[in-house]
């Protein structure tokens, strides 16, 4: 499932004008890396829910900046079997 999610993810960022070309999971959003201002982690955040029924908090778009794209796609992957196994 983290294999679909990160391709969602670098599909996403893409589409947002973002340079994923060296990205891997251990790149973060924030500046020392994709450099993802709040916004645009505020717009991947809704991309995903659309995508993958998971919610995010307001108040964890902030925290996704420190995140790493391996922990944003295990984050999600977690959110998402709870849901599943309804």
């Amino acid at each position: 499932m983290t294999d679909e999610i990160r391709a969602f993810l670098l599909a996403a960022l893409t589409e947002m004008r973002y340079d994923v070309d060296d990205v891997d999971d251990d790149t973060v959003f924030g500046p020392a890396g994709l450099d993802v201002d709040s916004l645009g982690l505020a717009e991947l955040a809704v991309r995903v829910e659309d995508r993958f029924g998971v919610k995010f908090d307001d108040d964890e778009a902030e925290s996704l900046a420190m995140m790493t794209v391996g922990e944003f796609c295990g984050t999600v992957a977690q959110r998402i079997q709870p849901a599943s196994a309804h």
